[in-house]
């Protein structure tokens, strides 16, 4: 009995997995197999999900529908700075918050708190009057400006810093290391898996976010990929969806890449082990 309850929970948990990677694969598939069908065939009655004949034209097409080179650009810009900029300013401020004591050190922390659970909605009128204000409304920085730091990112470094031994630190002022060095040779290197995933989570965030640039610009020259892949329903019509789907799947292909050299650092991050 017990071996029969062990192969059905077996294939309960396998079945179980299926369906929720069916789930989650699912439209990504419907979304590729659309951008390679014809306009008749995302018409067609049933749906059909293989096309007769790939048609990768539409590519072609999607991308000559308006200055996709250009949002390319700003999009690439735009995420880089920002994760590069946040990586500057995580790691000393969890650092900080790890490794020191200081007057302040629990409130200026809840604050970092407070930060993360106010999402950007509530904040853009304001930062959008600044940013007027100081001129720069019509450059690419208002979409870096505002996310120069990251309270996540603060608060999982920080957890990630606190499991190192203070006998390592400690050793290495010893050694006269400054504090840069100890960061840069000791707290980096044994925290990678937290950074991949800080910065991966961030380039997805900011390489797909529509709603900070769709309120801060103004014009195709400092516009991203997302705005321009959601121009496509002006410029080529709701019912094209084959074109939309192509230009949406040239969204999606950076992040997919950027994921499959992550994904290891990830689930190191959200394990916890002991660090010897």
């Amino acid at each position: 009995m017990s071996k029969a309850f062990q192969y059905t929970g077996l294939t309960l948990s396998y079945l179980l997995k299926t369906a929720i990677l069916i789930i989650f694969v699912f439209p990504f598939l419907w979304m590729i197999s659309t951008s390679l069908q014809t306009y008749r065939e995302t018409l067609s009655y049933p749906p059909t999900l293989i096309p007769a004949l790939p048609q990768w034209i539409n590519f072609v097409d999607a991308m000559s529908a308006g200055p996709f080179p250009t949002y390319a650009k700003n999009s690439i810009t735009i995420t880089l700075s920002i994760i590069a900029i946040q990586l500057l300013v995580m790691i000393p401020a969890a650092y900080a918050f790890a490794k020191y004591r200081f007057a302040g050190k629990n409130v200026l922390f809840s604050l970092v708190l407070l930060a993360f659970m106010i999402p950007g909605q509530v904040t853009f009128i304001p930062v959008y009057l600044m940013m007027a204000d100081w001129g720069i409304a019509k450059t690419l920085l208002p979409q870096i400006i505002p996310f120069m730091s990251n309270a996540f990112g603060i608060f999982l470094l920080r957890q990630y810093f606190m499991q190192i031994p203070e006998e390592i630190v400690e050793a290495a002022r010893l050694d006269n290391a400054s504090e840069f060095t100890i960061m840069r040779k000791i707290m980096v290197p044994m925290s990678m898996p937290a950074l991949a995933t800080i910065a991966l989570f961030s380039f997805v965030s900011h390489w797909n976010d529509y709603f900070w640039p769709l309120i801060m610009t103004d014009s195709a020259a400092i516009r991203p990929l997302t705005l321009g892949i959601a121009m496509l329903r002006e410029t080529e019509g709701i019912s094209n969806w084959h074109i939309i789907m192509a230009g949406n799947v040239v969204l999606v292909i950076p992040i997919l890449v950027v994921y499959l050299f992550c994904s290891k650092q990830i689930v190191k991050a959200f394990v916890y082990s002991g660090i010897k």
